[in-house]
């Protein structure tokens, strides 16, 4: 199994223009495990943005700056229920075409565990996760 751990920069693309409004978001981390029958992740905000949003957003109170779960989720080769529809054809976490899916209520929880345990305690739900997921226990 492959423990990927990925940053993803905070952002500020605010345009006046709706359809070049992209607004803003902080720094996400992606914490992946990848094995031979799929992938599975759990995606949270930092709650860290850029500098002169973080000083904007203080000044008027506007949204929490905390870290939030924004996702439980899964890349698998095949679908997994009746009906579902490929979402990438070429996915880097399954080799090819990949189906997945998630849970933001699910990922909330995980982040009360991540911030009380820390992430050694995420890399063991996400071998639990896999397990469900997949029906094969990490190697």
């Amino acid at each position: 199994m492959d423990r990927i751990t990925l940053f993803s920069p905070a952002f500020d693309k605010r345009d006046t223009a709706p359809s070049k409004n992209y607004g803003i978001g902080a720094v996400t981390c992606t914490m992946i495990l990848k094995g031979g029958d799929g992938a599975v992740q759990f995606v949270f905000s930092t709650g860290i943005y850029l500098p002169h949003v973080m000083a904007e957003l203080k000044q008027n109170g506007s949204i929490c700056l905390k870290p939030m779960g924004y996702d439980v989720g899964y890349h698998s080769p095949k679908p997994m229920y009746d009906g579902q529809t490929p979402t990438h054809e070429d996915c880097e976490y399954t080799g090819g075409v990949c189906y997945c899916d998630g849970s933001g209520l699910r990922a909330e929880e995980w982040m009360e565990v991540f911030i009380a345990k820390g992430g050694e305690e995420i890399w063991t739900m996400l071998e639990q996760e896999y397990l469900e997921r997949f029906g094969v226990a990490c190697a």
